[in-house]
């Protein structure tokens, strides 16, 4: 079954076609970093202007990358939320108008799903139960994972994600959007024991997150050490990521512990950070624990994982409504059965 994912979610325009659910037969993403960076981060209406723009080349990249004719499509898959209202409008309706030109099934997917289903997509994909740590730009949650799209919510931030406050502090230090990657390759260069930033445990709420501390912290540092901060930015980028990578590590693996539960799957953009990778496998190890972590591709925003997460809900005879809407934050799909 060939599925065609789409994702328009935030400032990457993104289409893929996907066999079964697991297999990536074509993913292509155009990104808009180039338009956002001058503003230290995503300007809303202009990635809605760039996504109307760049959908359709995109999609047409994706199939003929895929060595297929649009006949051949079994599906359409595309991100309905959340994300930026705006730019989700712009896949939302060309996978709709798309879908009923050619008689073809379609079905809205929740984005955070779609994250989880990137997992496999790789080839030594988890059994179920897993826990999952969905760690991005705008969203910083775990999962107790049963089956297919049966997500039980352990806890999620209850103020900035992890990647929010990366791009914020990025933009205070002048290194650019987008933040996470700035901050990983830099905080090689620094020591991360050198300044030590707060870590908000929150232990009477185990599996939430709060990552606005934090944020202010280093703020309030760069305030108080104006005339010098300038050398030592590597250990200030350094110390920050330190103390993120911490709750975040210690946090999964209470959950882990709390569900008896020895696989763990990370996914979302900040997946790709290279310290906190080295990080969760040495935990892993040590606690015996099965570590399941995208290829670095799969866990920034893409629609392979769109696809995959798609594929079952169109299996099971979900469809997309013709009223459907699409949601920033926290809504359900509005699903039609067949």
């Amino acid at each position: 079954m060939l599925i065609l994912g789409i994702d328009t979610s935030c400032d990457e325009t993104a289409a893929a076609v996907v066999r079964d659910g697991t297999e990536i037969i074509s993913n292509v993403v155009a990104s808009q970093i180039k338009v956002h960076h001058p503003y230290g981060g995503v300007v809303p209406e202009l990635a809605s202007r760039k996504h109307i723009e760049w959908i359709q080349p995109v999609v047409c990249d994706a199939i003929d990358k895929a060595e297929i004719d649009s006949s051949m499509l079994d599906g359409v898959a595309v991100t309905s939320g959340p994300g930026l209202i705006g730019a989700l409008l712009v896949g939302l309706n060309f996978a709709r108008a798309f879908a009923y030109g050619l008689s073809l099934p379609w079905v809205g997917v929740n984005h955070l799903e779609g994250h989880i289903a990137a997992i496999f997509l790789e080839e030594d994909p988890p059994g179920f139960p897993f826990v999952a740590l969905l760690v991005s730009g705008g969203h910083t949650i775990l999962y107790y994972v049963t089956g297919t799209a049966a997500f039980e919510l352990m806890g999620q931030t209850r103020d900035d994600a992890a990647g929010e406050a990366f791009d914020k502090v990025s933009k205070m230090l002048g290194l650019g959007y987008p933040g996470g990657k700035a901050i990983d390759q830099l905080s090689q260069k620094g020591d991360p024991i050198k300044i030590d930033f707060p870590r908000a445990y929150m232990n009477n709420y185990r599996f939430d997150f709060s990552f606005s501390g934090i944020k202010t912290s280093v703020a309030r540092y760069l305030q108080t050490h104006s005339a010098s901060f300038e050398a030592e930015i590597p250990d200030i980028v350094a110390g920050f990521q330190e103390a993120v990578i911490d709750v975040l590590v210690r946090k999964a693996f209470e959950a882990l512990q709390e569900k008896g539960c020895n696989r763990l799957v990370v996914v979302g953009g900040v997946a790709a950070n290279s310290a906190l990778r080295k990080r969760m496998e040495a935990e892993a190890a040590r606690f015996g624990v099965t570590l399941y972590i995208p290829s670095p591709e799969l866990c920034t925003d893409n629609a392979a994982m769109i696809a995959a997460a798609g594929y079952h809900h169109l299996v099971k005879g979900e469809r997309g409504a013709l009223d459907m809407d699409a949601f920033s934050k926290g809504a359900a799909r509005k699903i039609v059965k067949v």
